[in-house]
């Protein structure tokens, strides 16, 4: 205990007003992202909301979150040669512009613009922190000091969307201006209390440091066996990402949460989607420490492999039933494959690659996550409407039974919509559900999800054993 204080009492000043910079930006970023963004964009207009099918939603979140991923290439050689602080204001300038962007905006177009503008906000951003953290450790520091930055990152992962799911319900508008409110506190604490790290000092310019940088990329990825392990990794960010795709928007259709709030003693609607998807955070705030002592004496492959097939398990729960129970059971086994694969992948990139490239190779591990957005707002969209878009199933059963109820306008909203099938049916709203639910089999949205990610497990095992043929990653990057 004496060692871990002497250790903490090393941390410069920076370094704390870095952490606390990195916990307000993942609240404000995460209370809009976390279950909450997609529940805005599909939910019924007449609601404030906006109304998008699912394919629009995914088209907008899986464009925006992998240009989130792609461009800090760039925009860590911009702040690396203009200076961090100056990158951070921008940033948060333009957070808090995109922000009322989205609160204003109605149309598919401006919203996709609205969303892209946030993506740069966030990627010009992202390098920063963990940049600053890293410059201002040392080789006794580091451990210590990415491990509380992690740390702080889930906490405000967590902080945000649940603060978030006690305000929706009553104003959509209420999350965007918590998170412009966060992103100005950041802007004022950047202003007054950052200061520039010490710099390396380079002789290349600006679109040097760009052409280096994908210079190296491309040099990596000549290493065939890497680029397999990371195309598979980005099948693997495909399933998990369907917690902030597909799982706010099943839950919103489907389950009826007030039963929790009920038995738990709260007033109905105190428990929302986005309170459930808040969880995932909190688990992994839990129990990460614990996970990864279990799985610290594993071969990173293989506690990979069996941390994304635990996490298929969590996603099977997660769609598979109407038990808010049993969803939050599967969220919690879902978090436990994520705490057991996600950390060791940054291993296994660490290991494999060769002493004089380790740098090269770390800096491609966004790649994968990159992929894994496109794929995923592929995946949320067509192929899940057609599974579980209660409001298309909705539609086929009123045609099915031969009624007429006028297509959803400006004067015949969505609830009009259900309100007549209700009326036609003869069913109040559970009742309703649940027929569609027992006619229609939404659930077995759970099979395509789970299957991607059994996919990537499968695939990992198959890599291991045709390509690596199960040795160990050895200090010098093979195999």
């Amino acid at each position: 205990m004496s060692s871990f204080l002497q250790t903490l009492k090393k941390f410069p000043g920076l370094f704390w007003i870095s952490n606390i910079i990195e916990l307000f930006e993942r609240w404000g970023w995460y209370a809009f992202y976390n279950g909450f963004f997609a529940i805005y964009l599909t939910s019924a207009k007449e609601t404030g909301a906006l109304g998008f099918t699912n394919g629009e939603k995914g088209l907008i979140m899986g464009t925006g979150s992998m240009i989130l991923y792609l461009l800090p290439v760039i925009t860590g050689a911009i702040a690396d040669r203009i200076g961090y602080k100056k990158v951070l204001i921008v940033s948060f300038l333009t957070y808090i512009l995109s922000f009322l962007m989205l609160s204003r905006f109605e149309t598919f177009g401006a919203i996709f613009a609205a969303f892209i503008l946030l993506a740069v906000a966030g990627a010009l951003f992202k390098p920063i922190i963990s940049g600053t953290v890293a410059r201002v450790t040392n080789r006794e520091t580091a451990s210590l000091g990415f491990g509380i930055f992690y740390m702080v990152v889930n906490i405000g992962g967590f902080i945000g969307p649940f603060v978030a799911s006690l305000m929706y319900k009553h104003n959509w508008d209420m999350v965007f201006y918590m998170s412009m409110a966060v992103m100005t506190l950041n802007f004022l604490l950047v202003m007054f209390f950052y200061r520039e790290p010490a710099l390396i000092g380079t002789d290349s310019t600006f679109l040097q440091n760009i052409g280096i940088a994908f210079r190296n990329i491309g040099v990596t990825l000549t290493d065939w066996r890497y680029l397999l392990f990371l195309l598979i990794i980005g099948v693997f960010w495909t399933a998990y990402n369907q917690l902030y795709y597909s799982f706010p928007v099943f839950l919103e259709s489907w389950v009826n949460l007030d039963k929790m709030s009920v038995t738990l003693g709260l007033e109905p609607g105190t428990i929302t989607t986005v309170t459930i998807s808040s969880l995932a955070s909190f688990f992994i705030i839990l129990f990460q420490l614990v996970i990864s002592s279990v799985t610290a004496g594993f071969r990173p492959l293989n506690s990979i492999m069996s941390g994304i097939f635990i996490l298929a398990i969590g996603l099977g729960m997660m769609f598979a039933n109407l038990n808010p129970w049993f969803i939050v059971l599967g969220v919690l086994i879902f978090g436990i494959g994520e705490m057991a694969s996600s950390p060791k992948i940054q291993e296994y990139l660490g290991g494999i690659a060769p002493p004089d490239r380790k740098a090269l190779y770390m800096g491609t591990a966004f790649l994968p996550i990159a992929l894994g957005h496109v794929g995923a707002g592929w995946v949320s969209g067509k192929p899940y409407e057609q599974a579980a878009d209660k409001l298309l199933l909705l539609r086929r059963a009123v045609e099915e039974r031969g009624f007429d109820i006028p297509d959803i306008s400006a004067t015949f909203t969505q609830t009009d919509y259900y309100t007549r099938a209700q009326e036609l049916f003869g069913m109040d709203a559970q009742q309703l559900t649940r027929y569609l639910w027992d006619t229609y089999n939404p659930s077995r949205v759970w099979i395509m999800f789970a299957a991607i990610a059994v996919a990537a497990s499968v695939m990992l095992y198959l890599y291991d054993r045709l390509i690596l043929r199960g040795r160990e990653v050895s200090g010098n990057g093979r195999q």
